[in-house]
């Protein structure tokens, strides 16, 4: 475990099988696919920058990197994945086995490249669409928060402001003598070249009778781009003005009918502003809603309040009316985003359902962020905006306009990634007939991408035969290469190389080697964001038969045991945890639709799919910590055997962090023992997982919900619902001053107990 985080510090990248299955049959056998889970642009304290363009090989375009062969005295590199011959060019004379260039070092399989060029003076966009159609006190939240951050935006970043309700409103802040807006019917889409008429971008500059109107190079002159979109350091005090004016919508809401909102239209008309103003410049559109969209395209509802919003067994019975009509509408609108190279950031703040489902493909494929919270007054809200905005050390890194490529050996092929990006559909013979998430294609757009953002590479093995002993010694390598070309945040465009190695293996006597290179933990990331995926997008697929057979298969060819004898059966430490993250995955919100809407549902997976291997862990199997006046705070099992009255549990599900006080612990708190001198450990003890939640909260991106409960209370169920109910209504014995889950749900001990005898047969 250790040397994979070792091996994941160095170049951002875990991988499910590190010692690789080599031939296809071996690879179908080890059931979890051979996956890399990789963080393009992850900071890295020693991160060597070259300020020289890198050397492409001529045939497939890999860079030069520490595995290329070298003949030094004919001054030639030899690719290690077409064996293509290039020649050093003349600034490499003088290179030799001691004079070596950088990008050769054996410890540089990740290194970046900037453009000796000035830096372009980056201009970050940001477009706030902000939904009118809430009450009074939401809308007093909403105008509090935006107005704090625009107190946080960089000076030269330029700032846009649409608002909507039932109609859309296009605020030209930059007519300074009085307020002026451009109105837009919220029923029906308006098409880009109507949309700059009536805005009169063509009055003093006549529209170009060809070609593609493309900012202030291109047809529209950058005075009239001022009219919309101005420095935040010259359009403060206009769109603080506008806000402190801004009111809900005033079209009156019959007491049988939602409120009108054109959330849709009002997206579509930033996106067209935007492409027409400054395509290809990793804009931002902010959406900040605060309930269902119920008109024009992209609407999730009907106005009539006896129409339900759509629930999963809708979706599962395909009777939700308004569902794919919506979908077909925001997947161009995607298309149109990642044409544009901009990305949709959406915070949904509302007790009922925004769309989030619905529009997941948008923001999933721009790569934007999702934030869902209950209220724009919630701390996860404001907490989470704050963080956008924050820069230095502790930001988010936002860069954009990133363009991923893969180079890869010849026997193997890319089924696909899963993450937030865009197919480029590259097509090259790297590409499998296999496709998982956005496949046939080896390069792929992120519009927006931050220092965490994580895609999950799905790779094919092609290779059938196992290849004869000689070749097998000599080349027993596979190698892997991932490009990311990107803007900076500092405005520069950078490229990151990143070259890795692992081993393949193939025939009898390869199973130690397979377990020795199994990374548990990036497997079962790997499998739980397949299993959304499948979920998604397979009619009548069923997830627990799949992972269970998954599960069963893995014990029967990497588990040590005498055939039909389960209590011979034993797990290499490699395996032993990796039943345990199985049967939580199982019970997971991933997997679980019951109980979570769909926009909850699509909020947790997409969060799941830009997250790294340790977070994507957190989220599978939550962690738990133990206080009490018996000994230090330490890990305790995720178990109902864990609470005790007198303990205080804290535990980490990644979207919510609990502190839960045993029955105990919360009578002496309520009797106030804590503010009494003599009782200053006791109060310490009530401290401690205040600090230690206080610290998960300050770095995790969106801002987890702090839960604070006692045992027995309503809110224990946060931290119940996570535990493996050893001690049910079913189960005998009941220690005192622990706890019983009332479920059918069987136990760890159970399930692992069935697994054997499976495993065994």
């Amino acid at each position: 475990m250790a040397e994979f985080m070792e091996l994941e510090a160095q170049d951002g990248v875990r991988m499910t099988w590190n010692v690789v299955p080599g031939t296809k049959e071996e690879a179908g056998n080890c059931v979890v696919p051979v996956s890399a889970i990789y963080t393009p642009i992850k900071p890295f304290p020693n991160m060597l920058v070259l300020t020289y363009a890198p050397l492409r090989c001529r045939n497939c375009s890999s860079v030069l990197n520490p595995f290329c062969v070298m003949d030094f005295a004919a001054k030639i590199w030899i690719c290690p994945f077409c064996f293509h011959r290039s020649h050093f060019p003349a600034h490499y004379a003088s290179v030799s086995e001691e004079n070596l260039p950088a990008e050769l070092f054996p410890q540089y399989t990740t290194i970046e490249y900037k453009s000796p060029r000035e830096a372009a003076c980056l201009q970050s966009v940001f477009m706030f669409v902000i939904d009118t159609s809430i009450i009074e006190e939401e809308m007093a939240f909403l105008k509090s928060a935006l107005s704090q951050a625009i107190g946080l935006f960089p000076d030269n970043s330029l700032v846009g402001l649409i608002t909507f309700g039932t109609l859309v409103h296009l605020h030209e802040i930059g007519f300074s003598t009085a307020p002026k807006t451009y109105v837009f019917k919220g029923s029906k889409d308006v098409p880009k070249g109507q949309l700059l008429e009536q805005m009169g971008f063509f009055l003093n500059k006549p529209k170009p009778l060809t070609g593609v109107v493309a900012g202030a190079r291109d047809g529209l002159s950058s005075d009239s781009i001022a009219r919309f979109l101005l420095p935040a350091s010259e359009c403060e005090f206009a769109i603080n003005s506008v806000l402190e004016e801004l009111q809900k919508d005033p079209w009156p809401i019959p007491a049988d009918q939602r409120a009108s909102r054109s959330t849709g239209t009002a997206l579509s008309v930033a996106a067209s502003l935007l492409g027409a103003c400054f395509p290809g410049s990793g804009a931002r559109i902010m959406a900040f809603l605060g309930g269902p969209s119920t008109e024009g395209p992209g609407a999730i509802v009907s106005k009539n309040l006896s129409e339900p919003i759509r629930s999963h067994k809708d979706l599962d019975k395909d009777s939700a009316p308004h569902y794919h009509k919506a979908i077909k509408f925001y997947e161009t609108l995607a298309k149109q985003l990642v044409h544009q190279g901009h990305v949709l950031d959406l915070f949904a703040c509302a007790v009922d359902q925004v769309g989030v489902a619905e529009l997941k493909v948008v923001v999933e494929r721009t790569g934007g962020f999702v934030v869902l919270a209950e209220s724009f007054g919630h701390s996860v809200f404001k907490d989470t905006l704050r963080r956008v905005f924050q820069s230095g050390d502790k930001g988010l890194g936002l860069s954009s306009n990133g363009i991923f490529e893969v180079n890869c050996s010849k026997d193997l092929k890319i089924q696909g990634v899963l993450g937030p990006c865009a197919s480029l559909e590259k097509r090259s013979p790297m590409c499998s007939d296999t496709i998982i998430g956005q496949g046939n294609t080896s390069a792929w757009k992120m519009c927006g991408l931050d220092q965490a953002t994580t895609l999950c590479l799905v790779f094919d093995i092609v290779r059938k035969d196992i290849p004869d002993a000689t070749v097998q010694s000599s080349s027993s390598q596979f190698y892997f290469q991932f490009l990311t070309f990107y803007q900076h945040s500092s405005g520069e465009m950078r490229l990151r190389v990143t070259t890795l190695s692992r081993r393949w293996v193939a025939g009898p006597g390869s199973i130690q080697d397979l377990i020795s290179g199994f990374d548990q933990d990036a497997a079962a990331a790997a499998m739980a964001r397949l299993v959304s995926f499948k979920m998604e997008i397979e009619a009548e697929f069923d997830p627990i038969r799949w992972l269970d057979k998954a599960l069963i298969h893995i014990c029967s060819r990497f588990g040590d045991y005498q055939k039909d004898t389960p209590s011979s059966f034993s797990l290499s430490p490699r395996f032993s945890i990796f039943p345990q993250f199985m049967f939580h995955l199982r019970r997971s919100q991933f997997v679980q639709v019951f109980n979570n809407s769909p926009d909850e549902t699509a909020y947790f997976r997409m969060i799941l799919n830009r997250e790294n291997v340790a977070n994507s862990v957190v989220m599978i199997q939550p962690s738990l910590i133990s206080y009490s006046f018996q000994s230090v705070p330490e890990p305790a099992l995720l178990d109902v055997t864990a609470i005790a009255a007198d303990r205080i549990l804290l535990l980490d599900s990644y979207f919510t962090v609990v502190i839960f006080h045993g029955s105990t612990i919360a009578q002496w708190r309520k009797a106030g023992y804590h503010d009494q001198p003599e009782h200053q450990a006791f109060a310490q003890l009530l401290q401690a997982p205040r600090d230690d939640a206080d610290a998960i909260i300050k770095e995790r991106f969106p801002v987890p919900r702090l839960v604070i409960c006692d045992q027995y209370g309503s809110q224990a169920r946060f931290l119940l619902a996570k535990l493996n109910p050893s001690a049910s209504c079913n189960s005998d014995g009941h220690r005192p001053g622990g706890d019983i889950i009332f479920t059918d749900d069987v136990s760890f001990e159970v399930f692992l107990d069935h697994l054997q005898r499976l495993a065994v047969q």
